[in-house]
């Protein structure tokens, strides 16, 4: 049977660095060995803010002040034939530390502080760099992004 996964990302950023989370920890993750933002799978009754807030919490320590929505992509058959849909915000305004003794705490995989201007060169899904550039519009968008195999095949998107 086919599912809707309804899932969060937030790009964490601060002293011109993004905090990025190296997946390697939990058992036939369908994104091991990537890096991607902080984020995760909604619990019954959140909202999309609610969801990415408790996420951060959990896996960073850090308290989120404010948030900065930028859209909402839906990936067809994304895992197992379930559809995915992800929201993704941003976040600059945010209280506590990630210690460096801590990196390693989180309980999906290393957090890393990278410089914004390296974050592409990470190991990453290509989509991801696909909607990175959408995100630094600054502009709202809804889009969707096709993978087989875990190939990215197209995508198309739409800014508000």
């Amino acid at each position: 049977m086919n599912m809707t996964v309804l899932t969060t990302i937030c790009y964490i950023e601060k002293d011109g660095k993004t905090l990025m989370l190296y997946r390697n920890k939990k058992k036939n993750d369908v994104h091991e060995g990537k890096y991607v933002g902080i984020g995760g799978k909604f619990e019954f009754g959140e909202t999309p803010e609610e969801c990415i807030i408790r996420e951060i919490k959990e896996e960073t320590g850090l308290t989120v002040n404010s948030l900065r929505y930028h859209g909402l992509i839906s990936f067809p058959k994304f895992a197992n034939d379930d559809n995915w849909y992800m929201f993704i915000f941003s976040c600059r305004d945010f209280e506590g530390e990630v210690p460096e003794d801590r990196l390693d705490d989180c309980p999906e995989g290393r957090l890393l502080w990278v410089d914004n201007d390296k974050v592409m060169d990470l190991n990453m899904w290509d989509g991801d760099r696909v909607f990175l550039e959408w995100v630094a519009t600054k502009k709202v968008f809804n889009a969707k992004i096709e993978y087989e195999d875990g190939e990215l095949k197209r995508y198309n998107v739409d800014f508000y």
